[in-house]
């Protein structure tokens, strides 16, 4: 087992710097009286709402929110755990990552009414806990794809990338799982799903696809027109741009859906425990799960904040389920095994 964790502490530090990301402190908006803080995969500017609301009940309470990709997150943590800067929480779209810590026991448990509250498929040894859940979806410019042309499932995504006059040519993106755990994740998740999945990375690199580490640089480029159309990205991030006037459709695949969590851990080596168990309890409140719906326009994993989401998925919705089948694609051979795979599809004809 030690070895197992030494190579795949050795995978991740070799490809990500593992510098500090943007850094945003939210002081007490009363006398301070405890402090929080918080690794994060979710912009600061998303989740800078759900802080401020948690401060309105908690005014003494002042919180460190650093924005850091997955990767990142999961090697600083074991590099830096007993320092003084070692986070209070990890809240990470990266559920591989989060169940490796849990299962290599740097988590502390929390038991209250609120997290007894959460499904079953979305909380592991109550330690990791989905806090909300992402649909994971195709993204398509509505003013370069025409609607007649608008991929409904994976098949008709193959069909499209592999017809004649080539329109998605250079004009479709996805992750760099070399470089993003979420799309590393996504990709080892459909090649568990389907036969197809093997058919349609091989599509995606002959049409010269365009990889990326962060969902907002893929939603920047389909945005633009750069892009017509991005795949196995996060639906909330589009949704928000959507409502902010861009010209963005949304498509939620009817073959299945990846439906993936982000997970929240108290880690082993905070400072403050019972702040980050507060702030826990807070975040599966049903206050909470509003302010992460209406507010922050994430889904909330709880049914009563949402409107259609929650405990019970949609019928083409695949949940990834928070637990130890998560750390199958960590094992150091099978990554290799599955990059060196997925580099060749995406030198095809390149």
């Amino acid at each position: 087992m030690k070895r197992w964790h030494g190579l795949l502490l050795l995978l991740f530090t070799t490809t990500v710097s593992a510098e500090p990301g943007d850094v945003q402190r939210f002081p007490a908006q009363g006398a301070p009286t405890a402090q929080l803080r918080i690794h994060g995969s979710t912009d600061i500017e998303v989740f800078a709402t759900v802080i401020a609301d948690y401060q309105r009940l908690h005014p003494g309470t002042e919180i460190v929110y650093e924005d850091i990709i997955t990767q990142d997150m999961y090697a600083r943590y074991l590099r830096d755990r007993t320092g003084p800067a070692s986070p209070d929480m990890l809240i990470s779209s990266g559920m591989d990552l989060q169940a490796k810590l849990v299962n290599d026991g740097h988590a502390l448990p929390h038991r209250s009414a609120q997290t007894n509250a959460v499904p079953a498929w979305a909380q592991w040894r109550h330690e990791a806990f989905g806090i909300s859940y992402e649909p994971v979806a195709m993204v398509y410019n509505t003013r370069t794809l025409p609607a007649a042309r608008v991929p409904h499932t994976r098949r008709q995504l193959l069909e499209l990338l592999r017809a004649p006059d080539a329109p998605l040519l250079g004009r479709v993106g996805t992750y760099d799982v070399q470089r993003s755990s979420v799309g590393y994740l996504l990709a080892t998740q459909d090649g568990q799903r389907g036969s197809m999945a093997g058919a349609l990375l091989g599509a995606l690199g002959d049409n010269r696809v365009q990889l990326e580490e962060r969902t907002g640089v893929l939603l920047d480029k389909v945005s633009s027109g750069q892009l017509s159309l991005v795949y196995n990205v996060l639906g909330s991030y589009a949704q928000a741009r959507i409502d902010a006037g861009a010209p963005l459709g949304i498509i939620e695949p009817e073959d299945y859906t990846l439906v993936m969590l982000r997970t929240a851990v108290i880690p082993r080596g905070g400072r403050h425990p019972e702040e980050a168990r507060r702030f826990l309890d807070y975040l599966l409140s049903p206050r909470g799960q509003q302010v992460l719906s209406r507010e922050a326009r994430l889904m909330p994993i709880l049914p009563a904040a949402g409107q259609r989401r929650g405990a019970s998925p949609e019928r083409s919705y695949r949940p990834i389920q928070l637990g130890p089948g998560l750390l199958v694609y960590l094992d150091g051979l099978k990554r290799r095994q599955f990059l060196e795979a997925w580099r060749g599809s995406m030198q095809q004809e390149r």
